[in-house]
């Protein structure tokens, strides 16, 4: 009798270690799937995004003293996941027009009217894109990636066969 429940712990133990050698392929496969999904959603969704960041970005008062005035919205954009969480994240090139406001130490400031080049961030979670308005200032999408490497693992929208780490 004891060597059976040995042999049957055996055979169970057996079965896990195959279940879990072969479950990190269908996990990359899966996010694999996830994020053709997700870049799919995002193009089709990117006008809207774009309205619902600029709105956002301009009622954080980032920075301070300025008003945002637009944002022209470039084609580069580039894909990563958070390390940590998994969560995909979209960084988008965009240029940002302010104005001073009247008033703010900024009013006086000859540089305010300088187009800033930056990155507007975008976040895909549960099965939709969203914004916090967050945009990382001097950053084009590949610089954001590159400078946040501990933070995110770069993505390439343009192929469709799942990493393989």
């Amino acid at each position: 009798m004891p060597r059976l429940i040995i042999l049957t712990l055996l055979a169970i133990s057996a079965i896990l270690l195959v279940c879990f050698r072969f479950s990190k392929p269908a996990i990359r496969r899966r996010r694999h799937e996830e994020f053709l999904r997700a870049v799919a959603d995002f193009r089709i969704q990117r006008e809207q995004l774009e309205a619902k960041f600029m709105s956002l970005a301009a009622a954080l008062g980032k920075p301070r003293g300025l008003r945002w005035l637009e944002c022209d919205w470039l084609q580069p954009v580039a894909y990563g996941r958070d390390i940590q969480t998994g969560l995909l994240t979209a960084f988008v090139s965009v240029n940002i027009h302010f104005e001073a406001i009247a008033g703010s130490d900024m009013e006086d400031v000859a540089a305010v009217d300088t187009v800033r080049d930056a990155s507007a961030m975008f976040h895909y979670q549960n099965g939709r894109w969203g914004t916090g308005g967050r945009a990382l200032f001097n950053m084009h999408p590949d610089d954001a990636l590159h400078r946040l490497a501990n933070q995110y693992q770069p993505l390439d929208a343009s192929t469709s066969t799942p990493p393989s780490a």
